[in-house]
Protein backbone atom coordinates (compact mmCIF):
# COMPACT_ATOMS: atom_id res chain seq x y z
CA UNK A 1 0.00 0.00 0.00
CA UNK A 2 1.57 3.75 -1.03
CA UNK A 3 2.65 5.45 1.67
CA UNK A 4 0.02 8.29 0.54
CA UNK A 5 -2.84 5.84 1.62
CA UNK A 6 -1.50 5.02 5.31
CA UNK A 7 -2.60 5.90 8.47
CA UNK A 8 -0.48 6.76 11.34
CA UNK A 9 0.72 3.41 13.10
CA UNK A 10 0.35 2.50 16.91
CA UNK A 11 -0.61 6.14 17.39
CA UNK A 12 -3.10 5.27 20.41
CA UNK A 13 -3.36 1.90 23.02
CA UNK A 14 -6.48 0.43 24.65
CA UNK A 15 -6.72 3.65 26.49
CA UNK A 16 -7.87 5.54 23.49
CA UNK A 17 -9.68 2.53 22.41
CA UNK A 18 -12.08 3.02 25.38
CA UNK A 19 -12.09 6.44 24.95
CA UNK A 20 -12.97 6.87 21.33
CA UNK A 21 -16.21 4.93 22.03
CA UNK A 22 -17.05 6.24 25.51
CA UNK A 23 -16.21 9.78 24.38
CA UNK A 24 -18.62 9.01 21.40
CA UNK A 25 -21.35 7.85 23.38
CA UNK A 26 -21.54 11.56 25.67
CA UNK A 27 -22.43 10.43 29.13
CA UNK A 28 -23.09 14.26 29.69
CA UNK A 29 -25.16 15.21 26.60
CA UNK A 30 -26.82 11.71 26.46
CA UNK A 31 -28.08 12.04 30.08
CA UNK A 32 -29.05 15.68 29.30
CA UNK A 33 -31.00 15.42 26.59
CA UNK A 34 -32.32 11.95 25.88
CA UNK A 35 -34.26 10.95 29.14
CA UNK A 36 -36.81 13.63 28.71
CA UNK A 37 -37.41 12.10 25.14
CA UNK A 38 -37.64 8.27 26.61
CA UNK A 39 -40.12 9.51 29.42
CA UNK A 40 -42.71 11.35 27.28
CA UNK A 41 -43.08 7.31 26.15
CA UNK A 42 -41.49 5.33 29.22
CA UNK A 43 -42.90 7.69 31.95
CA UNK A 44 -41.17 6.72 35.36
CA UNK A 45 -39.40 3.83 33.90
CA UNK A 46 -37.13 5.90 32.05
CA UNK A 47 -33.75 4.38 34.05
CA UNK A 48 -35.27 1.09 33.03
CA UNK A 49 -34.90 1.84 29.70
CA UNK A 50 -31.98 2.49 29.53
CA UNK A 51 -30.62 -0.75 31.58
CA UNK A 52 -32.64 -2.65 28.90
CA UNK A 53 -30.59 -1.05 26.19
CA UNK A 54 -27.47 -1.68 27.87
CA UNK A 55 -28.11 -5.71 27.77
CA UNK A 56 -29.35 -5.23 23.65
CA UNK A 57 -25.94 -3.56 23.17
CA UNK A 58 -23.86 -5.94 25.41
CA UNK A 59 -25.48 -8.96 23.36
CA UNK A 60 -24.81 -6.59 20.46
CA UNK A 61 -21.16 -6.25 21.07
CA UNK A 62 -20.21 -9.73 21.18
CA UNK A 63 -20.60 -10.21 17.72
CA UNK A 64 -18.56 -6.89 16.31
CA UNK A 65 -15.92 -7.57 18.93
CA UNK A 66 -15.62 -11.02 17.00
CA UNK A 67 -15.46 -8.99 13.78
CA UNK A 68 -13.22 -6.36 15.04
CA UNK A 69 -10.76 -9.08 16.51
CA UNK A 70 -10.62 -11.17 13.15
CA UNK A 71 -10.85 -8.25 10.92
CA UNK A 72 -9.26 -4.42 12.53
CA UNK A 73 -9.22 -1.95 9.69
CA UNK A 74 -10.57 1.73 9.14
CA UNK A 75 -13.64 0.54 7.60
CA UNK A 76 -15.50 -1.26 10.78
CA UNK A 77 -18.80 -2.63 9.80
CA UNK A 78 -18.11 -2.29 6.39
CA UNK A 79 -15.42 -4.53 6.38
CA UNK A 80 -16.88 -6.70 8.59
CA UNK A 81 -19.88 -6.97 6.50
CA UNK A 82 -18.15 -7.61 3.16
CA UNK A 83 -15.94 -10.41 4.25
CA UNK A 84 -18.91 -12.17 6.65
CA UNK A 85 -21.65 -11.65 4.13
CA UNK A 86 -20.34 -9.98 0.71
CA UNK A 87 -19.52 -7.08 -1.03
CA UNK A 88 -22.83 -5.80 -1.92
CA UNK A 89 -24.26 -6.08 2.01
CA UNK A 90 -20.64 -4.25 2.73
CA UNK A 91 -21.61 -1.55 0.90
CA UNK A 92 -24.96 -0.84 2.12
CA UNK A 93 -23.43 -1.53 5.29
CA UNK A 94 -21.51 1.84 4.74
CA UNK A 95 -23.61 3.55 3.47
CA UNK A 96 -25.40 3.23 6.66
CA UNK A 97 -22.80 3.79 8.45
CA UNK A 98 -22.39 7.28 6.90
CA UNK A 99 -25.69 8.01 7.35
CA UNK A 100 -25.68 7.50 11.02
CA UNK A 101 -22.17 9.16 11.98
CA UNK A 102 -22.79 11.38 8.97
CA UNK A 103 -26.01 12.61 11.06
CA UNK A 104 -24.50 12.19 14.25
CA UNK A 105 -21.91 15.41 13.51
CA UNK A 106 -24.93 17.94 12.46
CA UNK A 107 -27.87 16.94 15.34
CA UNK A 108 -24.83 17.26 17.86
CA UNK A 109 -24.15 20.36 16.15
CA UNK A 110 -27.31 22.02 16.30
CA UNK A 111 -27.42 20.92 19.96
CA UNK A 112 -24.47 22.60 20.71
CA UNK A 113 -25.67 25.86 19.70
CA UNK A 114 -29.18 25.83 20.91
CA UNK A 115 -27.51 24.85 24.54
CA UNK A 116 -24.90 27.20 24.36
CA UNK A 117 -26.82 30.00 23.15
CA UNK A 118 -29.51 29.06 26.99
CA UNK A 119 -26.62 29.00 28.99
CA UNK A 120 -25.49 32.45 27.68
CA UNK A 121 -28.93 33.85 27.98
CA UNK A 122 -28.55 33.37 31.29
CA UNK A 123 -25.76 35.91 32.07
CA UNK A 124 -26.81 38.31 29.41
CA UNK A 125 -24.82 37.03 26.81
CA UNK A 126 -27.19 36.82 23.77
CA UNK A 127 -25.32 35.01 20.58
CA UNK A 128 -27.44 33.57 17.63
CA UNK A 129 -27.11 29.04 17.94
CA UNK A 130 -26.07 29.41 13.95
CA UNK A 131 -23.03 31.72 15.25
CA UNK A 132 -22.17 29.27 17.78
CA UNK A 133 -22.58 26.26 16.43
CA UNK A 134 -20.64 27.57 13.05
CA UNK A 135 -17.74 28.39 15.62
CA UNK A 136 -17.67 24.36 16.88
CA UNK A 137 -17.79 23.47 13.54
CA UNK A 138 -14.82 25.40 12.48
CA UNK A 139 -12.78 23.67 15.96
CA UNK A 140 -13.86 20.22 14.91
CA UNK A 141 -12.80 20.48 11.48
CA UNK A 142 -9.49 21.99 12.88
CA UNK A 143 -8.64 19.31 15.11
CA UNK A 144 -9.70 16.87 12.61
CA UNK A 145 -6.53 18.30 10.54
CA UNK A 146 -4.51 17.94 13.57
CA UNK A 147 -4.86 14.36 13.98
CA UNK A 148 -6.34 11.51 15.73
CA UNK A 149 -3.87 11.88 18.89
CA UNK A 150 -4.73 15.42 19.50
CA UNK A 151 -8.46 14.79 18.95
CA UNK A 152 -8.99 11.77 21.36
CA UNK A 153 -6.83 13.86 24.16
CA UNK A 154 -8.96 16.45 23.66
CA UNK A 155 -12.09 14.33 23.92
CA UNK A 156 -10.33 12.47 27.13
CA UNK A 157 -10.39 15.53 29.43
CA UNK A 158 -13.49 16.69 28.07
CA UNK A 159 -14.99 13.22 29.15
CA UNK A 160 -13.49 13.17 32.84
CA UNK A 161 -14.79 16.97 33.12
CA UNK A 162 -18.55 15.65 32.36
CA UNK A 163 -18.45 12.76 33.99
CA UNK A 164 -17.15 14.01 37.10
CA UNK A 165 -19.61 16.63 36.93
CA UNK A 166 -22.66 14.61 35.99
CA UNK A 167 -22.09 11.82 38.59
CA UNK A 168 -21.05 14.89 41.54
CA UNK A 169 -24.89 16.38 41.10
CA UNK A 170 -26.12 12.82 40.80
CA UNK A 171 -24.76 11.90 43.90
CA UNK A 172 -26.03 15.40 45.68
CA UNK A 173 -29.72 14.51 44.19
CA UNK A 174 -29.61 10.78 46.02
CA UNK A 175 -27.84 11.75 49.33
CA UNK A 176 -30.61 14.36 49.63
CA UNK A 177 -33.53 12.04 48.79
CA UNK A 178 -34.88 13.65 45.56
CA UNK A 179 -38.09 14.86 45.32
CA UNK A 180 -39.65 12.56 47.34
CA UNK A 181 -37.01 9.95 48.91
CA UNK A 182 -35.90 6.75 47.28
CA UNK A 183 -37.64 3.91 45.66
CA UNK A 184 -37.51 1.45 43.32
CA UNK A 185 -40.27 2.30 41.41
CA UNK A 186 -38.06 3.60 38.47
CA UNK A 187 -36.67 0.77 37.80
CA UNK A 188 -39.99 -1.40 37.28
CA UNK A 189 -42.21 -2.27 34.22
CA UNK A 190 -45.49 -1.40 35.65
CA UNK A 191 -43.94 2.51 35.86
CA UNK A 192 -44.37 2.90 32.12
CA UNK A 193 -47.64 4.61 31.58
CA UNK A 194 -47.82 3.44 27.78
CA UNK A 195 -46.92 -0.66 28.70
CA UNK A 196 -44.62 -2.39 26.58
CA UNK A 197 -45.14 -0.19 23.67
CA UNK A 198 -43.61 2.50 25.75
CA UNK A 199 -40.92 0.68 26.66
CA UNK A 200 -39.82 -0.09 23.37
CA UNK A 201 -40.52 3.03 21.41
CA UNK A 202 -38.37 4.82 24.44
CA UNK A 203 -35.32 2.62 23.54
CA UNK A 204 -35.11 4.04 20.49
CA UNK A 205 -33.49 6.88 22.20
CA UNK A 206 -31.69 4.57 24.74
CA UNK A 207 -30.56 2.98 22.26
CA UNK A 208 -28.98 6.27 20.53
CA UNK A 209 -27.69 6.87 23.90
CA UNK A 210 -25.15 4.17 23.31
CA UNK A 211 -24.41 4.67 19.73
CA UNK A 212 -20.64 4.88 19.28
CA UNK A 213 -19.68 2.30 21.15
CA UNK A 214 -18.24 0.91 18.18
CA UNK A 215 -16.63 4.05 17.03
CA UNK A 216 -12.80 2.45 18.64
CA UNK A 217 -13.60 -0.18 15.83
CA UNK A 218 -11.99 2.93 13.01
CA UNK A 219 -8.90 2.69 15.02
CA UNK A 220 -7.78 -0.65 13.89
CA UNK A 221 -4.75 1.23 11.40
CA UNK A 222 -3.92 2.93 14.72
CA UNK A 223 -4.24 1.20 17.58
CA UNK A 224 -1.27 -1.05 19.31
CA UNK A 225 -2.45 -4.64 19.47
CA UNK A 226 -5.78 -4.17 17.86
CA UNK A 227 -6.87 -7.77 18.06
CA UNK A 228 -7.21 -7.59 21.98
CA UNK A 229 -7.33 -3.75 22.38
CA UNK A 230 -10.41 -2.98 20.00
CA UNK A 231 -12.71 -5.10 21.37
CA UNK A 232 -11.77 -4.33 25.31
CA UNK A 233 -12.18 -1.42 24.29
CA UNK A 234 -15.59 -1.57 23.29
CA UNK A 235 -17.04 -3.63 26.15
CA UNK A 236 -15.25 -1.60 28.52
CA UNK A 237 -16.74 1.38 27.40
CA UNK A 238 -19.96 0.12 27.35
CA UNK A 239 -20.11 -1.56 30.78
CA UNK A 240 -18.62 1.99 32.10
CA UNK A 241 -21.27 4.28 30.15
CA UNK A 242 -23.83 1.63 31.02
CA UNK A 243 -22.86 2.03 34.97
CA UNK A 244 -23.13 5.99 34.59
CA UNK A 245 -26.75 6.15 32.34
CA UNK A 246 -28.03 3.88 34.97
CA UNK A 247 -26.74 6.10 38.00
CA UNK A 248 -27.32 9.69 36.37
CA UNK A 249 -30.74 8.97 34.67
CA UNK A 250 -32.22 6.94 38.56
CA UNK A 251 -30.90 10.25 40.19
CA UNK A 252 -32.35 12.39 37.58
CA UNK A 253 -36.19 10.94 38.00
CA UNK A 254 -35.83 10.45 41.84
CA UNK A 255 -34.76 14.65 41.60
CA UNK A 256 -38.02 15.17 39.66
CA UNK A 257 -40.15 12.66 41.50
CA UNK A 258 -42.03 9.39 40.09
CA UNK A 259 -45.12 12.13 40.05
CA UNK A 260 -43.01 14.63 37.84
CA UNK A 261 -42.17 13.04 34.62
CA UNK A 262 -44.60 15.79 33.06
CA UNK A 263 -42.43 18.66 34.53
CA UNK A 264 -39.41 16.49 33.07
CA UNK A 265 -40.48 15.95 29.47
CA UNK A 266 -41.52 19.77 29.40
CA UNK A 267 -37.66 20.42 31.08
CA UNK A 268 -35.19 21.27 27.68
CA UNK A 269 -32.16 21.25 30.46
CA UNK A 270 -33.44 18.71 33.17
CA UNK A 271 -29.75 18.76 34.90
CA UNK A 272 -29.69 22.27 34.62
CA UNK A 273 -32.82 21.93 36.79
CA UNK A 274 -31.32 19.77 39.20
CA UNK A 275 -28.56 21.71 40.11
CA UNK A 276 -30.79 24.74 40.95
CA UNK A 277 -32.53 22.60 43.23
CA UNK A 278 -30.26 20.47 44.80
CA UNK A 279 -26.81 22.05 44.41
CA UNK A 280 -27.11 26.01 42.57
CA UNK A 281 -22.97 26.12 42.89
CA UNK A 282 -22.97 23.53 40.47
CA UNK A 283 -25.10 25.08 37.66
CA UNK A 284 -22.24 26.35 35.97
CA UNK A 285 -20.05 23.40 35.71
CA UNK A 286 -23.25 21.70 34.68
CA UNK A 287 -23.81 23.96 32.08
CA UNK A 288 -20.07 23.52 30.79
CA UNK A 289 -20.07 20.04 31.32
CA UNK A 290 -23.02 19.59 28.59
CA UNK A 291 -21.06 22.26 26.46
CA UNK A 292 -18.01 19.71 26.37
CA UNK A 293 -19.79 16.67 26.39
CA UNK A 294 -21.64 17.42 23.08
CA UNK A 295 -18.34 18.66 21.34
CA UNK A 296 -16.53 15.54 22.18
CA UNK A 297 -19.28 13.56 20.54
CA UNK A 298 -19.21 15.71 17.52
CA UNK A 299 -15.55 15.23 17.51
CA UNK A 300 -15.38 11.46 17.66
CA UNK A 301 -18.54 11.10 15.24
CA UNK A 302 -16.82 13.05 12.58
CA UNK A 303 -13.20 10.96 13.64
CA UNK A 304 -15.15 8.00 12.64
CA UNK A 305 -17.36 8.94 9.30
CA UNK A 306 -13.79 10.20 7.92
CA UNK A 307 -12.29 7.44 7.80
CA UNK A 308 -15.18 5.49 6.63
CA UNK A 309 -14.97 7.73 3.94
CA UNK A 310 -11.50 7.36 3.65
CA UNK A 311 -11.75 3.32 3.80
CA UNK A 312 -14.23 3.42 1.12
CA UNK A 313 -11.70 5.74 -0.89
CA UNK A 314 -9.32 3.75 -0.65
CA UNK A 315 -10.62 0.60 -1.69
CA UNK A 316 -12.50 2.28 -4.64
CA UNK A 317 -15.87 1.87 -3.55
CA UNK A 318 -16.42 6.14 -3.77
CA UNK A 319 -13.99 8.45 -5.10
CA UNK A 320 -10.03 7.40 -4.65
CA UNK A 321 -9.49 11.18 -4.21
CA UNK A 322 -11.19 10.64 -0.51
CA UNK A 323 -8.41 7.96 0.03
CA UNK A 324 -5.97 10.39 0.18
CA UNK A 325 -3.74 11.19 3.19
CA UNK A 326 -2.44 14.45 4.17
CA UNK A 327 1.29 14.55 3.36
CA UNK A 328 2.31 16.46 6.96
CA UNK A 329 -0.49 15.55 9.47
CA UNK A 330 -1.20 12.01 8.36
CA UNK A 331 -5.17 12.55 8.68
CA UNK A 332 -7.65 12.18 5.31
CA UNK A 333 -7.97 15.41 4.53
CA UNK A 334 -10.51 15.14 1.08
CA UNK A 335 -12.51 12.97 3.53
CA UNK A 336 -12.69 15.25 6.64
CA UNK A 337 -13.86 18.47 4.07
CA UNK A 338 -16.75 15.90 2.50
CA UNK A 339 -18.32 15.40 6.24
CA UNK A 340 -17.67 19.13 6.55
CA UNK A 341 -20.07 20.10 3.75
CA UNK A 342 -22.54 17.70 4.94
CA UNK A 343 -22.29 18.86 8.68
CA UNK A 344 -22.84 22.13 7.13
CA UNK A 345 -26.06 21.27 4.95
CA UNK A 346 -27.75 19.60 7.75
CA UNK A 347 -26.96 21.23 10.90
CA UNK A 348 -28.42 24.94 9.18
CA UNK A 349 -30.82 23.19 7.06
CA UNK A 350 -32.56 20.87 9.24
CA UNK A 351 -31.80 23.50 11.80
CA UNK A 352 -33.43 26.64 10.29
CA UNK A 353 -36.69 24.56 9.13
CA UNK A 354 -37.31 22.65 12.35
CA UNK A 355 -35.26 24.42 15.24
CA UNK A 356 -31.81 23.26 16.54
CA UNK A 357 -33.38 20.81 19.13
CA UNK A 358 -35.98 19.56 16.91
CA UNK A 359 -33.10 18.77 14.58
CA UNK A 360 -31.06 16.60 17.03
CA UNK A 361 -34.57 14.85 18.07
CA UNK A 362 -35.32 14.02 13.75
CA UNK A 363 -31.76 13.30 13.17
CA UNK A 364 -31.63 11.63 16.13
CA UNK A 365 -34.00 9.29 15.47
CA UNK A 366 -32.75 8.52 11.62
CA UNK A 367 -29.39 7.52 12.44
CA UNK A 368 -30.83 5.18 15.29
CA UNK A 369 -32.91 3.41 12.84
CA UNK A 370 -29.89 3.89 9.62
CA UNK A 371 -27.74 2.19 12.39
CA UNK A 372 -29.62 -0.62 13.73
CA UNK A 373 -29.43 -2.93 10.36
CA UNK A 374 -26.00 -2.39 10.59
CA UNK A 375 -26.08 -3.86 13.84
CA UNK A 376 -27.89 -6.70 12.17
CA UNK A 377 -26.11 -7.18 9.48
CA UNK A 378 -22.63 -7.56 11.71
CA UNK A 379 -24.47 -10.74 13.61
CA UNK A 380 -25.12 -11.79 10.36
CA UNK A 381 -21.96 -11.54 8.60
CA UNK A 382 -20.30 -12.85 12.64
CA UNK A 383 -22.36 -16.29 12.19
CA UNK A 384 -21.43 -16.66 8.19
CA UNK A 385 -17.52 -15.96 9.06
CA UNK A 386 -17.12 -18.24 12.07
CA UNK A 387 -19.92 -21.01 9.83
CA UNK A 388 -17.30 -20.90 6.96
CA UNK A 389 -13.68 -19.10 6.53
CA UNK A 390 -13.37 -19.04 10.64
CA UNK A 391 -15.30 -22.04 11.98
CA UNK A 392 -11.95 -23.47 13.41
CA UNK A 393 -12.48 -21.00 15.79
CA UNK A 394 -16.35 -21.33 15.99
CA UNK A 395 -17.94 -21.25 19.43
CA UNK A 396 -22.12 -22.39 19.65
CA UNK A 397 -22.56 -19.45 22.41
CA UNK A 398 -20.65 -16.16 20.86
CA UNK A 399 -20.99 -17.56 16.69
CA UNK A 400 -24.63 -18.45 17.22
CA UNK A 401 -26.79 -17.71 20.10
CA UNK A 402 -25.05 -14.70 21.41
CA UNK A 403 -26.02 -12.92 17.16
CA UNK A 404 -29.53 -14.62 16.76
CA UNK A 405 -30.17 -13.20 20.32
CA UNK A 406 -29.49 -9.80 19.44
CA UNK A 407 -31.28 -9.67 15.75
CA UNK A 408 -34.46 -10.27 18.28
CA UNK A 409 -33.85 -7.65 20.70
CA UNK A 410 -32.93 -5.09 18.05
CA UNK A 411 -37.06 -6.42 16.99
CA UNK A 412 -37.99 -4.11 20.15
CA UNK A 413 -36.99 -0.55 19.11
CA UNK A 414 -38.22 -1.47 15.39
CA UNK A 415 -41.27 -2.31 16.78
CA UNK A 416 -41.63 0.64 18.89
CA UNK A 417 -41.17 3.13 16.05
CA UNK A 418 -44.33 1.70 13.94
CA UNK A 419 -46.93 0.51 16.41
CA UNK A 420 -48.25 2.73 17.62
CA UNK A 421 -47.98 4.81 15.05
CA UNK A 422 -45.69 7.86 16.33
CA UNK A 423 -46.82 11.42 15.64
CA UNK A 424 -45.74 13.36 12.35
CA UNK A 425 -42.61 13.64 10.85
CA UNK A 426 -41.49 10.51 13.13
CA UNK A 427 -43.83 8.28 11.54
CA UNK A 428 -41.78 9.05 8.05
CA UNK A 429 -38.60 8.32 9.23
CA UNK A 430 -38.43 4.09 9.24
CA UNK A 431 -39.81 4.34 5.58
CA UNK A 432 -37.12 6.81 4.77
CA UNK A 433 -34.26 4.46 6.02
CA UNK A 434 -36.08 1.38 4.08
CA UNK A 435 -35.91 3.87 0.91
CA UNK A 436 -31.88 4.95 1.41
CA UNK A 437 -31.45 1.02 1.88
CA UNK A 438 -33.16 0.15 -1.60
CA UNK A 439 -31.17 2.96 -3.43
CA UNK A 440 -27.88 1.72 -2.33
CA UNK A 441 -28.98 -1.76 -2.92
CA UNK A 442 -29.66 -1.25 -5.93
CA UNK A 443 -26.42 0.96 -6.70
CA UNK A 444 -24.39 -2.24 -4.87
CA UNK A 445 -26.14 -4.20 -7.38
CA UNK A 446 -25.69 -2.30 -10.13
CA UNK A 447 -21.80 -2.39 -9.40
CA UNK A 448 -21.82 -5.68 -8.47
CA UNK A 449 -23.01 -6.00 -12.39
CA UNK A 450 -20.90 -3.20 -14.15
CA UNK A 451 -17.33 -3.17 -11.67
CA UNK A 452 -17.45 -6.46 -9.88
CA UNK A 453 -13.59 -5.63 -9.13
CA UNK A 454 -14.68 -2.66 -7.11
CA UNK A 455 -16.86 -4.94 -5.22
CA UNK A 456 -14.27 -8.06 -5.09
CA UNK A 457 -12.09 -5.25 -3.58
CA UNK A 458 -14.81 -4.13 -0.15
CA UNK A 459 -13.22 -4.69 2.96
CA UNK A 460 -9.49 -5.78 1.71
CA UNK A 461 -7.82 -3.87 4.07
CA UNK A 462 -7.12 -5.04 7.37
CA UNK A 463 -4.81 -3.58 9.96
CA UNK A 464 -1.78 -3.68 7.94
CA UNK A 465 -3.15 -1.12 5.02
CA UNK A 466 -3.30 -4.13 2.49
CA UNK A 467 -5.01 -6.68 0.56
CA UNK A 468 -4.89 -9.96 1.98
CA UNK A 469 -3.64 -13.07 0.16
CA UNK A 470 -7.11 -14.64 0.09
CA UNK A 471 -8.73 -11.76 -1.62
CA UNK A 472 -6.26 -11.58 -4.11
CA UNK A 473 -6.87 -15.06 -4.67
CA UNK A 474 -10.58 -14.17 -5.52
CA UNK A 475 -9.31 -11.70 -7.84
CA UNK A 476 -8.46 -14.37 -10.12
CA UNK A 477 -11.60 -16.45 -9.64
CA UNK A 478 -14.95 -15.88 -11.38
CA UNK A 479 -17.13 -13.31 -10.03
CA UNK A 480 -19.86 -16.30 -7.55
CA UNK A 481 -21.78 -15.96 -4.40
CA UNK A 482 -18.58 -13.12 -3.06
CA UNK A 483 -20.39 -10.47 -4.56
CA UNK A 484 -23.95 -10.27 -2.78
Amino acid sequence: MAETHALRRNALGLGGAVIMSAALMGPAVSVYFNPQVVAANAGAATPLVFVLALVVMLVLASSIMEMARTFPGAGSFYTYVSRGIGARSGFVTGGLMFIAYGLLVPAELALIGTYAEGILAGYGVHISWIVISAAFLVLMVFLSFRGITGSLKTAAILFVVEVAVIVLLSAIVLAQGGAHGLTLEPLSPASSPNGLSGLALGMVFGILSFVGFEAATTLGEEVRNPHRNIPRGMFLSLLLVGAIYLFTTYSEMIGFGTDGVGKLVKDAAPFNTLAATYAPWLELLIGLAGVSSIFAVTMNANNGVVRILFAMGREGMLPPVLGRIHPVHRTPANAIWLQAAVAVVFTFGVGLLAGPFNAYIYLGSILTLAIIPVYILTNIACMRHFSGPGRAERTLWRHVVLPVLGILLLGIPIYGQVYPVPPAPLNTFPYIVLTLIAVMAGIAFVLGRKRPELLKRAGAVLATGGVDDAVLEQDSAPVGSGAR
